[in-house]
């Protein structure tokens, strides 16, 4: 059985566009998938983003709340930040981890319309959510992205990279399913341009990590 389909709970794990049913599974096949350097890719991750203490910050598809965490600790002691996800067992298991941090809150929501009025967020992260999204609703996702920063604000879009070696991709395949093995990251910046961010950066952070970093164009009101 593909892990997709179980960490999912689908019976067709093949297309994208579902939601994670199974946080503490998911959280140890992050843990054994970054083989010990999980901590310090997503740390790395929320320094990328440009998170600073009095940051209001939001991560979308936040999942089990790993870089939300990351950014909470980067935006301390005024700063907050909210994870958005639409799976009830991922959420769960985020406000467990988040326990006695006040300034770190979690909430229902989709990414294709993000909560909060326009230009609300001095920084937007998300990592490893946009390969599970429909291809029609990327796009809009990005936009909604768009609308709640800031001018001046900060986005970073974080997704996993298939290894160019067709043989661990192919066994990349053979266990998360084929929108892992084939996830397009290059046409991440493409996304991040139409939707009017300027600025832009890429990079990559090892072992599996492609990132976008850019501005949303103006001056900080």
């Amino acid at each position: 059985m593909e892990l997709a389909r179980f960490l999912h709970g689908s019976a067709d794990a093949r297309t994208a566009g579902q939601t994670l049913t199974h946080g503490r599974a998911y959280e140890a096949f992050g843990n054994v998938l970054f083989g010990g350097r999980r901590r310090q890719v997503f740390t790395r991750l929320a320094r990328l983003s440009g998170a600073r203490p009095g940051d209001r910050a939001l991560d979308v598809g936040c999942g089990t709340g790993y870089l939300t965490l990351c950014v909470a600790d980067a935006v301390t002691p005024a700063g907050s930040v909210l994870g958005i996800d639409p799976s009830p067992d991922v959420l769960t298991h985020a406000r467990r981890r988040a326990d006695r941090r006040p300034h770190c809150t979690f909430a229902d929501g989709i990414a294709e319309n993000l909560p909060g009025p326009d230009g609300g967020y001095d920084v937007v992260v998300s990592s490893l959510m946009i390969h599970h999204l429909p291809e029609h609703v990327r796009a809009r996702s990005v936009a909604e992205m768009h609308r709640v920063l800031r001018p001046g604000g900060r986005l970073l879009l974080a997704d996993f990279r298939p290894p160019a070696n067709p043989v661990a991709r192919h066994l990349i395949g053979a266990v998360t399913g084929p929108v892992m093995e084939h996830n397009p990251v290059h046409l991440l910046e493409p996304l991040v341009r139409d939707a009017g961010f300027t600025q832009i950066e890429t990079g990559d952070l090892h072992p599996w990590i492609h990132h976008v970093r850019a501005t949303k164009p103006g001056r900080p009101e």
